[in-house]
């Protein structure tokens, strides 16, 4: 599990993007794991037959959560099963590893087999984190039919800043698809989550954002925005609450 952080998001256009970057570089560095210019993000999230978390995300409810399974690079190493949860700014991350073949049976089997499937591997987790992570997939697939909704993939650059655990991440090419079966495939097609100028800022931190940080941003006239990359992709796909 991850501790509460606070999370700030932002549509932002090319130009604050670029703004932003040359601003907080002279004083925050590039997450040491990216190689590169960015890394590639791919989650599935999961959802009730009546898009449930997309409608608590648009209309701003709080606490709620998500449920997604994450791969970076298209690759099934270190793939997880998470949880997001949220309220307001605040939110918890609970996350298990997970194989390709329980992946498998959660986007090809019916509702009672994937059930089947959380619960096998759940029995076999001695960590209890990992162990709670799964039996709530378990709950949400049995009773209220989550199943495979979206993938959100997307290119992300990120900085990162000792003082209160800070990191500010820049998400472009943001693509939804329904093409489950070709989660690890990198000529995965799908739907523009925003108009080509747009792309996702987001800013993260512990506890309060140190006054240097606060102090580079000043004057940007940044927007909050409340909308998930999940619930964009969502509704540029047609679903309407």
């Amino acid at each position: 599990m991850r501790a509460n952080r606070k999370e700030l998001k932002f549509i932002v256009g090319k130009d604050i993007l670029l703004d932003v970057r040359n601003r907080i570089s002279f004083l925050m560095k590039k997450d040491p794991h990216q190689q590169g210019d960015f890394y590639r993000i791919r989650s599935l999230y999961f959802d009730s037959p009546d898009y449930r978390c997309f409608r608590e995300n648009k209309a701003g409810v709080s606490p709620r959560e998500k449920y997604r399974i994450r791969i970076y690079n298209c690759r099934p190493e270190h793939m997880a099963a998470e949880i997001k949860q949220r309220h307001r700014d605040t939110i918890t991350k609970m996350s298990a590893l997970i194989d390709r073949n329980l992946f498998d049976r959660l986007i090809k089997s019916s509702p009672a087999d994937s059930v089947k499937a959380l619960e096998e591997a759940a029995l076999s987790r001695k960590e209890e984190a990992a162990k709670t992570v799964l039996e709530k997939y378990m709950e949400h697939v049995a009773n209220e039919f989550y199943l495979p909704a979206c993938i959100v993939d997307y290119e992300r650059s990120a900085y990162v800043y000792d003082i209160c655990n800070v990191r500010i991440t820049f998400d472009t090419n943001i693509m939804g698809s329904r093409e489950f079966y070709r989660m690890f495939d990198h000529s995965l097609t799908g739907r523009a989550a925003l108009d080509s100028d747009l792309h996702v800022l987001e800013i993260k931190y512990d506890e309060f954002l140190p006054d240097e940080i606060a102090g580079v941003l000043g004057g940007l006239g940044l927007s909050r925005s409340s909308c998930s990359k999940y619930a964009l992709c969502v509704e540029r796909m047609g679903v309407s609450i």
